[in-house]
């Protein structure tokens, strides 16, 4: 029998773009008792809501996934909301999972809770030697947060909360709306728009100078799913492939790969955000055993035909 056979599960935002692949990943590994609170159902954000996806799913291990997401614009509009709704249903939930009897909790939390001047590659130890990006601040700190209670919570009451960094995903599934989109999407769609309406130039926020490294969302499943299984520690535990791209490098790809030829132009008045991200990966693969198996242009293109099949939009995918 496998380690996920007769365990229960809880998956919150197991519906979304992560959450539709770690589910995938844990039913491919044997797990049978799998249960995806959905926000029209159960609002996380309230503890009446936690409390009755407790009780409906009896989860012995959760996997918090559900977070109020978006790009830099979206960040910009709503970091209230951001930093309230993130911290609010994550705080509840861990409290609520412990006094349940949870035994296991895995925190999702992101990249963009490091500072934003950090040494290049990020390793996990640098996480409090500043304050995140302004533009995505509120997020990140929230997320933050919930690394402190998780490692408060294990040594006040043993309770085993492990806490994960991915860096930006990507992949099938993608969220395209370009109101709360991320970059790889925004750029796809944008491009997209331009050769079916015969633009001439796209424009695009900041210089192109900045950095960034992505993750395939099926390495991402993977990795949170070996973590869960096999990780029981109170450090951090960044999620990336150890490969950086600049924006200006991302979009001409996209470009190529969309068949858009038409002017790129730089909008330098729109924030870069945070001037590079790259990851240390050596503790994850230490102590879980992940790597990351995608390379960026396979899953590049991967996205690119899922798009084209699923919307019936002409993209000349190389």
């Amino acid at each position: 029998m496998s380690y996920w056979s007769g365990r229960r599960v809880m998956i919150t935002g197991g519906g979304g773009f992560l959450g539709q692949s770690v589910v995938r990943r844990l039913e491919g590994g044997g797990a049978d008792s799998i249960f995806v609170p959905r926000s029209r159902d159960y609002d996380l954000r309230t503890k009446e809501g936690i409390d009755r996806a407790l009780a409906d799913g009896r989860p012995q291990l959760v996997i918090h996934l559900a977070a109020v997401v978006g790009g830099i614009g979206a960040n910009r509009e709503n970091p209230g909301r951001f930093f309230y709704e993130n911290a609010i249903m994550g705080v509840q939930l861990m409290e609520q999972a412990r006094l349940a009897g949870v035994e296991k909790f895995v925190t999702i939390g992101t990249v963009c809770a490091y500072p934003k001047f950090t040494p290049v590659p990020f390793k996990e130890e640098d996480l409090w030697n500043g304050y995140p990006e302004e533009t995505n601040a509120p997020y990140g700190l929230a997320k933050r947060m919930l690394l402190v209670q998780g490692q408060a919570y294990r040594q006040q009451y043993g309770f085993n909360a492990i806490y994960l960094l991915p860096v930006n995903l990507y992949g099938p599934g993608d969220n395209f709306d370009p109101r709360s989109s991320h970059v790889i999407p925004a750029l796809i769609k944008k491009c997209v728009d331009a050769v079916e309406s015969g633009a001439d130039h796209i424009d695009v926020w900041g210089t192109g100078a900045a950095s960034r490294e992505f993750l395939y969302v099926d390495d991402a499943a993977e990795g949170i799913v070996l973590a869960a299984e096999r990780y029981d520690g109170a450090e951090p535990v960044n999620l990336g492939t150890g490969q950086e791209i600049t924006i200006r490098e991302l979009v001409t790809l996209i470009a190529e790969g969309t068949g858009y030829q038409g002017d790129i132009r730089w909008d330098a008045t729109r924030p870069d955000g945070q001037p590079r991200r790259v990851l240390a990966t050596s503790k994850a693969l230490e102590y879980f055993g992940f790597a990351a198996q995608t390379s960026f242009r396979v899953g590049l293109r991967g996205t690119l035909e899922w798009y084209r099949a699923s919307t019936g939009r002409p993209i000349a995918v190389y």
